[in-house]
């Protein structure tokens, strides 16, 4: 089981791509790859909405996630938010064993 949390950061004037490539350019984001329990770190900018950026945010369990909200990281990611005055929409997935097999037929390897 892994849990994957999508945080879309909304702002104005390209600020959340510029909060984005910040977290990139000081290394916050490869540190929070870094971390124990972390299995994606990725962001991404949905074609139609270029004031979004979307980060895939994929964790081993709740323990990992729980020790990243406690590390000293999360202040710096927000003091990055509030300078960019970026506002969050969250959506939680928790994974299963795996595609179902009528899936499988829609799946091109």
């Amino acid at each position: 089981m892994s849990i994957t949390v999508n945080i879309y950061y909304t702002g104005k004037n390209g600020s959340a791509a510029a909060f984005a490539e910040e977290m990139e350019r000081l290394g916050t984001a490869a540190r929070i790859r870094a971390e124990d329990g972390n299995l994606r770190y990725e962001y991404f900018t949905p074609m139609n909405d270029p004031e979004t950026v979307l980060l895939i945010d994929s964790w081993r369990d709740q323990a990992a996630i729980d020790a990243h909200h406690a590390s000293p990281m999360m202040e710096t990611i927000s003091k990055l938010r509030e300078k960019y005055d970026l506002h969050m929409r969250i959506e939680r997935y928790i994974s299963d064993s795996g595609i179902p097999e009528p899936d499988m037929a829609f799946i091109r390897k």
